[in-house]
């Protein structure tokens, strides 16, 4: 067994999968390498559905790349930002979004998540996921606009209607080189 607490992004992706079952719906808001995504299309299975969303062309290549190589076919690429998922994905519906967040390994590192748009991407997350579904954010604080987005996002969980939303945030505390963190939002029944 691999030791998750060295792999922020496997962890992520381990807590996030004990809410998804087969035939679900799930949304990987920023698709990336594809990685998220071949993990949540697995999850899902060929009767469940994964959107994936991303801005950039060498990230949507790359994830239908992945994708082709293992034969997936129950996810819809969705070339534009994950702000617009409420346009794609009925509300209420979907088991699972994640978030990864800053800027796409291998690619420009000028072009990454913001805080402006990721709050903003939160909050269509929460009004797409069903009750007792999760949102799941993996934050990375290692450069300037990383730092910000950090700070604000967290600031915002903080505030979440206890009524409706439980949180829960994961720092490595005794890591060099700002390791990424977890932040998890279910909401409650």
């Amino acid at each position: 067994m691999s030791n998750l607490i060295t792999k922020t992004t496997e962890l992520a992706m381990a807590v996030t999968l004990k809410y998804i079952e087969q035939g679900d719906t799930v949304i990987d808001a920023t698709c990336g390498t594809g990685q998220d995504t071949v993990s949540l299309a697995v999850a899902v299975g060929k009767e469940g559905t994964v959107y994936a969303f991303d801005i950039q062309k060498k990230a949507l290549l790359l994830t239908e790349a992945r994708l082709r190589a293992h034969g997936f076919s129950n996810v819809r690429i969705i070339p534009e930002s994950f702000v617009s998922m409420r346009s794609h994905i009925a509300g209420g519906s979907a088991a699972a979004v994640v978030f990864n967040l800053g800027y796409l390994p291998g690619g420009d590192h000028s072009i990454t998540t913001t805080a402006e748009t990721t709050l903003e991407g939160l909050k269509c997350a929460l009004d797409t996921i069903r009750p007792g579904g999760i949102v799941t954010v993996v934050l990375y604080d290692g450069h300037e606009e990383g730092s910000a987005e950090k700070k604000q996002v967290l600031e915002w969980a903080e505030s979440l209607d206890t009524k409706k939303y439980h949180a829960a945030y994961v720092s490595l505390l005794n890591q060099q080189n700002n390791p990424p963190e977890i932040l998890w939002i279910t909401r409650k029944h």
